[in-house]
């Protein structure tokens, strides 16, 4: 985003330069003469100079690879004098005093946009995509977050071309074209919005329709148009939003405000979804289900994705970004919107443990690499570069500290206060903390340090415990480590939400606390250093400290393995319980990969097998908890841990050893398990159902591990579902059995008329932890399934593969870092955004053991040198090599 003209050529975007624009623009009015081969767009656009804007200041507007047919200015044509155009810039030189019109007319060939940003064409049908710097590419304009104004589209086409013509806000007019076999529709949206928030489709596509009754008792239209003969996949999606909208009236009080609200799904996207003013354009992976082809996850997904852009109608479109270092403002803020409601639909406590593994396994990478960067950024050379974990999944944890801090009636209060103190603006993230501030009476100026400053606080719990005085007492040091641009750090306000849990396994309550400050079970940490002392216990307790995850902080203590184990199978808070019994198998996977760098055997304490077979079997938890907690820590897990000096190939050795151990221990358990967990009827994509098949699933993994491999075998050919029939493939495929790639080549078979399914095909593949992974990726780099051109394609085999796969993508002789810095040459001519993004899987290279860092470094600089970069690419580039 260009902030001023003075900075229009910079190459560093700074907040502290933030200017509003000399001109407002107060109504927009775009026609699109949609063909075949090209567009023309005529933008109508009216201006008015801001208080303090001098007399003929230049109007300077944005633009991305545009060609102006013509200029008009207060429906006169301009001369060639009046301005300067470009394909990145228009500029009037000398604007008229006071109000004024401009319309521009540009050219545009959608067809061959494969940025897939701006106006394109894909599969026949037209679509836009405007965040963040879309806009421009479909014509001049003040492409930014704080110019709000009123649009009216009119859209025409070929009616055998595009049945359907959708923009945003309320239809207004259609007909037909007189005298050509062309017709036309005209929306008016009257909520004021800024440019990354248009939407244009046109297209034919199938529809499902359905109805809304808001809570005041108005009627919403719901329609979800997808490509032709997908439209029995969409009915998941549509219950989906309906119970989003529903909730979102009783939770937080919001209600829809248009007559209409709709979904695109479209197969080329580069985003998972878009939330445009009442037409959200959705990639299809988050709208098509079915039994057949989606997964319980894929509803999951769905249903949370559905979400999370419906409830963008109020925070990120009602309520917009001043500039784009507010991103967190809209996507962290929904993102916790979107997990409330989620954890409402069905399990609270799985939910909170998948996405807090979700934060450890993209998030804390980010925070500890070259990547680092505040919640809400200070600088940027490339916007869509910061579409990141750390905005988004991190900017919620700071949301739910919030939260935590000023409890549920005063969130409640300080987000009521926040929609009617900032309805129709474009805020910042001090507003919406203010907001809170006023609501609560509560001082939160230092908890603005949780956007400002960058990395993740380490947290360090030393534990005593004084019997005679029955006193307990944790020492908790507190540390942010330096991270680029920030060497040194101040303190940051963590609550840590506790318990005491007594010999009986249940919580037991101190009379005095001192040291911090208490709020109800949370204990708020604001200084480096703080002495907790808990008085009056008649037995030593163990404590419980940061249950449901109260901050997204790295906390170490000095808890033995016979507390850990104590704690995971007596805790009473179920996301500590399941961190508890990750920390015994994390203190073992430690060991073990040091004995294997070390030229030793691995062994683990056989005592950690034991707890995690217990758990499984225990029927008081539900079964989708228990297949949370059989799961291993990941390999990626374990280098986050280690920080420095990784091996894969030991880490990945160490991980096997202790899934033997589990799978030998447990195995009567697992098989027990397996057959308890049969299905119980036709398939339903309940919580509960999914559950069960969860678990199922993880006691086959436990039962091939164990040497029955026939098992997965048949379960793939007597599966009715695709979460049973895909978790049995990745499993056959991950053990490398004989039987491997005749069920790939079946799962193709069944499946190559589906591109959704046919990406399950390629993750089983990217992933699969065996020698010639690569060999295989790179072949089917050349496969008719594949397409370098379509990003889901990408990311579901050559990013899945460098994120997923981490023996194989940090391979020791450094093959697999020259793989992907290959494609990422090769996407970065064709779509910058999903190159970037590609590279982005470096980011942790500096934390290999010296060999591995040789090659990454090596290939990262490959790609920095090379002549023509983008400005995506080479924005990542530079960053991990700085």
């Amino acid at each position: 985003m260009e902030l001023t003209s003075e900075t229009a050529g910079a190459e560093v975007v700074r907040l502290v330069d933030y200017v509003a624009t000399p001109y407002r623009i107060d109504t927009v009015h775009l026609d699109f003469r949609l063909d075949e081969t090209e567009t023309v767009v005529v933008a109508e656009t009216a201006f008015t100079p801001r208080d303090g804007t001098a007399p003929g200041t230049p109007l300077v507007l944005d633009g991305d690879e545009l060609w102006l047919v013509e200029a008009r200015l207060d429906g006169a044509p301009l001369a060639a004098t009046a301005y300067e155009a470009s394909e990145r810039r228009f500029t009037l030189k000398a604007p008229p005093a006071g109000s004024f019109r401009l319309m521009l007319t540009t050219r545009l060939r959608p067809a061959e946009n494969t940025k897939l940003m701006g106006l394109y064409r894909s599969s026949g049908n037209w679509c836009t995509q405007c965040e963040a710097e879309g806009f421009r590419r479909i014509t001049y304009f003040h492409d930014r977050p704080d110019v709000l104004a009123v649009y009216t589209t009119r859209i025409e086409a070929p009616k055998a071309l595009a049945k359907s013509l959708l923009s945003n806000g309320n239809p207004v007019e259609s007909g037909d074209v007189p005298g050509t076999d062309r017709h036309f529709a005209v929306w008016h949206d009257p909520f004021p919005k800024p440019s990354y928030l248009f939407a244009m489709v046109a297209g034919t596509f199938d529809t499902i329709e359905d109805r809304f009754v808001t809570m005041s008792g108005r009627e919403v239209a719901l329609t979800i148009y997808v490509e032709h003969g997908r439209g029995a996949k969409a009915g998941y999606a549509m219950d989906a939003l309906k119970r989003s909208m529903r909730w979102d009236e009783e939770v937080f009080g919001r209600e829809y405000d248009l007559d209409v609200f709709m979904i695109v799904a479209v197969g080329d996207f580069n985003m998972g979804a878009m939330e445009n003013k009442g037409l959200n354009v959705f990639n299809d992976k988050y709208v098509l289900a079915s039994p057949r082809t989606a997964t319980d996850v894929d509803y999951a997904h769905i249903e949370g994705v559905i979400a999370h852009e419906y409830f963008h109608n109020w925070t990120g479109n009602r309520i917009t970004c001043r500039d784009w270092f507010q991103l967190c403002l809209k996507e962290g803020l929904t993102v916790f919107r979107d997990q409330e409601f989620s954890a409402d639909q069905r399990s609270r406590a799985v939910k909170r443990i998948s996405d807090v593994r979700l934060l450890k396994s993209h998030q804390f990478p980010e925070d500890a690499g070259p990547l680092a960067h505040p919640v809400r950024p200070n600088l940027y050379k490339e916007i869509n570069n910061f579409y990141t974990a750390t905005v988004y999944e991190k900017g919620a944890e700071v949301v739910r500290m919030l939260k935590t801090l000023s409890g549920a009636d005063g969130f409640r209060a300080g987000m009521d206060l926040y929609f009617d103190r900032h309805d129709g603006m474009a805020a910042t993230v001090e507003d919406f903390v203010a907001c809170f501030a006023d609501a609560t009476g509560r001082d939160l100026t230092d908890f603005m340090l949780w956007y400002t400053q960058s990395g993740t606080p380490e947290v360090m719990a030393a534990t005593s415990w004084d019997a005679g005085a029955g006193r307990l007492k944790i020492v908790f040091d507190q540390t942010v480590p330096p991270t680029p641009g920030q060497p040194t750090k101040k303190p940051m306000p963590i609550p840590i939400r506790f318990g005491l849990v007594g010999p009986d396994g249940t919580d037991v309550q101190a009379t005095r606390i001192t040291g911090a400050t208490v709020e109800g079970d949370v204990l708020v940490l604001e200084a480096a250093r703080h002495e907790v002392v808990f008085e009056g216990l008649t037995a030593r307790p163990v404590p419980s400290l940061l249950r449901g995850f109260s901050a997204p902080v790295r906390l170490t203590s000095t808890l033995d393995p016979a507390d850990q184990s104590f704690l995971a199978a007596n805790d009473g808070d179920p996301f500590n319980r399941w961190q508890a019994i990750q920390s015994l198998a994390m203190r073992g996977l430690i060991e073990a990969t040091d004995a294997v760098r070390h030229k030793r055997s691995p062994t683990v304490d056989g005592r950690i097998a034991e707890a995690i077979v217990a758990t499984a079997a225990l029927e008081t938890l539900d079964p989708d908890f228990r297949a949370l907690a059989v799961g291993l820590p990941s390999e990626a897990d374990v280098a986050r841990e280690l920080a420095l000096d990784v091996d894969p190939d030991a880490i990945f050795a160490a991980r096997e050893h202790l899934r033997g151990l589990v799978a030998t221990r447990g195995r009567d358990v697992f098989a027990d398990l397996y057959a308890r967990m049969a299905p119980e009827g036709a398939y339903a994509p309940d919580a509960a159902s999914a559950g069960r098949r969860s678990l199922r699933n993880a006691a086959l993994d436990y039962l091939v591990r164990a040497g029955d491999g026939a098992a997965a075998v048949a379960a793939y050919g007597a599966a009715d579902n695709m979460t049973d029939r895909l978790a049995a493939l990745t499993i056959v495929v991950g053990a490398d059995l004989t039987e491997a790639d005749a069920l790939l080549d079946d799962f193709h078979d069944r499946f190559a008329d589906d591109p959704l399914v046919v990406d399950k095909w390629l993750m089983v593949q990217a992933t699969a932890p065996v020698d010639g992974a690569l060999d295989r990726v790179r072949a089917l780099t050349a496969h008719p399934s594949f397409s370098i051109t379509n990003p889901n394609r990408v990311r579901a085999l050559i990013t899945t593969f460098a994120s997923g796969n981490q023996t194989q993508f940090n391979r020791a002789d450094g093959a697999g870092f020259a793989f992907v810095a290959d494609r990422v040459l090769e996407l970065d001519r064709i779509n910058p955004q999903v190159a970037s993004r590609l590279l982005s899987t470096f980011r942790s290279w500096r934390a290999l053991e010296p060999r591995r860092q040789a090659y990454a470094e090596a290939e990262l600089k490959r790609v920095a040198t090379t002549a023509g970069l983008s400005r995506d690419v080479a924005d990542i580039a530079e960053r991990s090599l700085g």
